[in-house]
């Protein structure tokens, strides 16, 4: 019986049949029938079988071989491998071109893939050392660009204001009815109802002392000083700011922005300069409409609660807190409209041509105009107490 490795008739010609005649000095491989996708897994199987039972030395005869496809070649260039392929032109002279081509082909692409090598892990304090960094990059950038963008907005406006022509007074007054206007109502229910809260928590604190009758100062001092400023101007920076960036930003993504530098308009003399007028004068008149507000809500509970009538209330205020309370908090607040003015329009024009771009900057101009509207109050607070007001 002759010694031979065979799992497929190599008669066959519509399956394709890889046998190993061990009879002959050296072995040889016979390859013959269709190696094609559709006889791939019986293929696979006979590949396995005979990838180590064959030395460098063995002979490949390919006369017989019929169809070839991407799948059977795969599997060939797996069997005979590199060194074999090479020598193709010799070993099969009488195989096809374009078979021979496309076992080449499929060589070079199996040589050149190499699997994706895994990141090595990075150690959680290296992580977190990283994304420390990373944050403070970011927030180095955004400091830097926001103070470019208030060079920008101060340049432009002493550039217009010796040019009356360029005043955009319209614009200025729509902004106005809009931000300030508009957000009265809000601004006024929601000092109103804190300057209550106040009265009564402090009432209830300094009843244990038996000094009710400083509730009146405690409502004078903090709507003065801090809680009506700082409340209007965390509520237009969630409502304003926002605003702006989302006009200006849909503005950039329909290119309205280019449009406008095409025809050579200034985008920040037409755009942002009316809007952050606007706000500064807006948010000094509801700054003082919400100390009015949460005075009344305070007097309201003091009122009903501890008996002090509105005359006792007045006069209590006026003679034990100073004008320079209510000067503290009115200068604050053009300081903060302009931040929350700059910060919005700066965010809309970084937005890119995607409304998930105009989403994401709306969302980050909120945050930033409430995170430096509470920093630059604490320094303000800081710095008013070294002065002694």
């Amino acid at each position: 019986m002759t010694p031979s490795i065979s799992l497929v008739n190599r008669a066959s010609t519509v399956c394709g049949s890889a046998t190993l005649d061990t009879s002959t000095d050296p072995a040889q491989l016979w390859i013959a029938g269709d190696w094609t996708l559709a006889h791939y897994h019986a293929l696979k199987r006979q590949t396995d079988a005979l990838s180590d039972g064959f030395g460098p030395a063995t002979q490949v005869d390919m006369s017989g071989l019929g169809a070839l496809d991407t799948a059977g070649a795969s599997l060939l260039v797996e069997l005979l491998g590199v060194q074999r392929l090479r020598l193709l032109a010799v070993q099969a002279p009488n195989l096809p071109e374009s078979s021979r081509a496309l076992m080449q082909t499929i060589q070079s692409a199996l040589c050149d893939y190499c699997q994706p090598v895994k990141d090595p892990e990075v150690a959680v304090g290296t992580q977190l050392l990283a994304r420390i960094g990373s944050a403070v990059e970011v927030i180095w950038n955004d400091t830097l660009q926001l103070l470019g963008f208030v060079g920008l907005i101060l340049q432009t406006f002493v550039t217009t204001l010796f040019h009356p022509k360029r005043w955009r007074t319209t614009s200025v007054i729509a902004h106005i009815e809009q931000i300030g206007l508009d957000a009265a109502p809000i601004v006024a229910l929601l000092t109103f109802m804190v300057g209550a809260v106040v009265a009564f928590l402090g009432a209830t604190v300094l009843k244990a002392f038996g000094a009710t009758i400083f509730t009146v100062d405690l409502i004078g001092f903090s709507f003065l000083r801090e809680f009506a400023v700082l409340l209007t101007a965390i509520l237009l920076a969630g409502r304003t700011a926002s605003a702006f960036t989302a006009q200006i930003g849909s503005m950039k993504a329909n290119e309205e922005l280019d449009a406008l530098q095409t025809l050579g308009l200034s985008p920040t003399e037409l755009l942002v300069l009316p809007r952050v007028l606007a706000l500064l004068i807006s948010l000094p008149m509801l700054t003082f409409l919400a100390m009015i507000c949460g005075i009344v809500g305070g007097g309201v509970v003091c009122a009903l609660s501890l008996g002090i009538s509105p005359a006792m209330f007045l006069s209590l205020m006026q003679a034990d807190i100073g004008v320079q309370h209510f000067l503290v908090g009115m200068v604050k607040a053009p300081i903060f409209a302009f931040f929350i003015a700059a910060i919005g329009c700066l965010e809309g024009f970084k937005v890119e041509g995607s409304a998930e771009s105009v989403g994401a900057h709306t969302t980050s101009s909120v945050v930033q105009s409430i995170f430096v509207v509470i920093v630059l109050d604490a320094l303000a607070a800081m710095f008013f107490m070294e002065l002694g007001w």
